[in-house]
């Protein structure tokens, strides 16, 4: 072999190197850090008792005529898909999908679809709020602003009009007795209306959110009324991250769900290419479009960028399959055959009965009975949470959205009435948790 064979090959060797190198380096590039939305993807990833479920797991011919009432229930007010679960104590007993997850791509309902769950994400929200007083780290009676508050940001309080605010408690937001009203509209779902107004390029940031809210008169003195509030769950989402450190999203998961073996939440999204695995397709009421929330003047469905769903953060961001809601209910409900993620104590301060108003903390309603009810309502969906007293937990969640309201929701708390009294002693008895 020459010497000038043996520097070609050398030249070729080297360029052969140079070339790895650059590849190595695009692939660095196109593989970014895993975004939260992944790790939270990763981190529960292997949930055994879910991945076993099919809906062949509960063809139980006996509660035939029940599936037909579910599927009687569904085309009458045209939803097109729905997850069904029933548990009992420690055990779930009976889970299917009906009807379509994505219709167009003929993919059928299944027990692990998981969808938007709206208002019922604010008893995530509260359970964790519950975990957080344990650990120390806040109290019923912290206050959220000011000193010595939860986020005593000087720029929040710059940003009052109304120093009433002061005053508010987690208790309050935890209650809906924050003060807050909805004048000007529910400040987490007009996003457009609120960069016009305040000639804002892009939406605002949750701290930016707070600060134009705070610029506002509250609607009463904290704790001396109670408005339904959005945006105080979405507050306490934010207190959450402040004496953790950590994200909403990211304490929760690992606080709560894991222990409970809840490992299938995940944060909704705004729109279909964005939809986590598993994730069903929504239908909206109508085939209106409207403004899309970030200022953008294009035309989107409702459904799919007509409202910054994420933002919600705990106050409607959360997306899950009714199996995994009856495992989270049963891991928070003193009932000894399943350890609680949660004392005894703060399931008492979470399902504590209020003869003059509905007060519950995290729940819609706590009756003297002993029901808890939690529901939940967006336009892409509906959820509802039913907890008896025997220990039956019976929840349905939609990936449909109806506007006739309280309608709806009435005939849906009326469905599962008519279920539990026709069929609850033919569930069979088993564990699919």
């Amino acid at each position: 072999m020459t010497k000038r064979d043996i520097k070609r090959g050398t030249g070729l060797i080297m360029i052969f190197c140079l070339f790895v190198a650059v590849c190595i380096v695009v692939s660095l590039c196109r593989n970014p850090e895993p975004s939260e939305g992944e790790q939270l993807t990763a981190a529960a990833e292997g949930t055994p008792w879910m991945d076993t479920l099919t809906n062949q797991s509960s063809s139980w011919e006996a509660l035939a005529p029940m599936d037909k009432e579910i599927e009687r229930f569904m085309q009458k007010w045209e939803i097109k898909g729905m997850s069904f679960a029933v548990s009992r104590h420690d055990s779930l007993l009976y889970t299917k999908g009906y009807g379509w997850a994505d219709r167009e791509a003929g993919i059928e309902m299944q027990p692990d679809n998981i969808m938007r769950i709206a208002s019922a994400s604010k008893l995530v929200t509260a359970i964790a709020v519950m975990k957080l007083i344990e650990q120390g780290k806040m109290k019923l009676d912290s206050r959220i602003f000011g000193e010595g508050g939860l986020m005593p940001d000087t720029v929040f309080t710059a940003a009052m009009c109304d120093k009433r605010m002061l005053d508010i408690t987690v208790d309050h937001l935890l209650r809906h007795q924050g003060g807050f009203g909805l004048g000007a509209g529910d400040p987490m779902f007009t996003t457009a209306e609120i960069m016009a107004a305040k000639h804002l390029d892009t939406p605002p940031t949750p701290e930016e959110l707070v600060k134009i809210v705070l610029g506002r008169r509250i609607a009463y003195t904290p704790g001396a009324g109670r408005r339904y509030s959005n945006f105080g769950y979405m507050l306490l989402s934010m207190a959450i991250e402040r004496v953790t450190g950590m994200s909403y999203w990211n304490y929760v998961t690992e606080n709560i769900l894991r222990p409970a073996g809840c490992l299938g939440f995940r944060p909704a999204t705004n729109y279909y290419a964005d939809r986590s695995t598993h994730e069903v397709k929504y239908y909206g009421p109508d085939d209106e479009l409207v403004e899309e929330f970030n200022g953008s003047g294009r035309m989107v469905e409702r459904i799919y960028g007509g409202n910054n769903v994420n933002a919600l953060m705990g106050a409607g961001g959360w997306c899950a399959s009714a199996a995994e809601l009856c495992r989270l209910v049963a891991a928070t409900d003193k009932d000894p055959r399943m350890e609680d993620v949660i004392t005894a104590n703060s399931v008492e301060l979470l399902t504590a009965h209020s003869d003059k108003e509905k007060l519950s903390r995290g729940w819609s309603e706590v009756d003297a009975h002993g029901k808890w009810t939690r529901t939940g309502t967006l336009s892409s969906t509906h959820t509802l949470i039913e907890r008896f007293p025997d220990g039956e937990c019976w929840v349905l969640i939609t990936n449909s959205g109806v506007w006739t309201g309280h309608h709806f929701s009435g005939d849906m708390n009326r469905l599962v009435e008519r279920l539990r009294s026709r069929y609850s002693r033919l569930l069979p008895s088993r564990n699919l948790f």
